[in-house]
């Protein structure tokens, strides 16, 4: 089975509209994706509705969680507050209903799937060797998948040694053998790895690999919209800088 695995598009239409079509190239069997479909971005209706469309798994994060109202966004920091208020007043009923239906972790077959990390499937960064070998002893899976951190990497467990990769485009991975892994793809739609280009990742279980993938979209459209709807400025920015 070859699974496309999308994370945070945060309603960036032009690069899940670039990622789609990348991932309709390569003909997975499914589509996964771990949340964070709003926020942040000038597009949360048809990013959701995208998908919805699209995505045979997908779960909730904690910005659809503020925009939901099911998260304090005193916790969440100014700009992204200020956003999800925005996201709120236009999200359409029919993708409120889509977002409310969904969970923050799911489990298929032998891959745990988890918005931020398995200790904590809503908040936690798995950024450092302790999130992720608590993420490690909390997930029975072989294989953890995890978004939030909007950057792509690998932790691999090996012969009880922990083994930490930034996975920038083209970075491939043999998932063979008795080791566990911790997987992040990236960002679609707010990278912060350096690398403005929408992320997503080719995971082939059957095989045993996996592939981190980054496409080129036209992110000053984006910039262009979030200016126009006089969202903050940082988060225009950012995107021509991939932070």
């Amino acid at each position: 089975m070859r699974v496309a695995v999308l994370s945070d598009v945060h309603a960036n239409l032009h690069a899940l509209e670039a990622v789609l079509e990348a991932v309709a190239k390569d003909g997975p069997d499914a589509v996964w994706c771990l949340g964070d479909l709003v926020g942040y971005g000038p597009q949360p209706n048809p990013c959701c509705a995208l998908v919805a469309q699209h995505a045979n798994v997908c779960l909730i994060g904690n910005h659809d969680l503020g925009v939901l109202g099911r998260l304090d966004l005193e916790d969440f920091s100014l700009d992204a507050a200020e956003s999800a208020r925005w996201t709120a007043s236009v999200l359409e009923d029919e993708h409120r209903t889509y977002l409310e239906s969904l969970e923050p972790m799911s489990i298929q077959d032998d891959v745990g799937l988890y918005h931020a990390s398995a200790r904590d499937p809503v908040w936690e960064y798995v950024l450092t060797p302790f999130a992720a070998l608590s993420s490690f002893e909390v997930s029975p899976s072989r294989i953890i998948l995890v978004g939030h951190s909007h950057v792509a990497l690998a932790f691999g467990l090996v012969e009880n040694r922990l083994e930490t990769r930034i996975a920038p485009g083209g970075t491939e991975l043999d998932l063979s053998g008795d080791g566990r892994w911790i997987l992040n793809p990236g960002s679609v739609g707010q990278p912060r790895d350096g690398d403005t280009r929408a992320a997503y990742l080719l995971l082939d279980l059957a095989e045993n690999q996996a592939e981190y993938r980054r496409v080129e979209y036209p992110f000053e459209h984006t910039q262009e919209e979030i200016r126009e709807l006089g969202l903050p400025e940082a988060l225009a920015e950012r995107l021509a800088h991939g932070i």
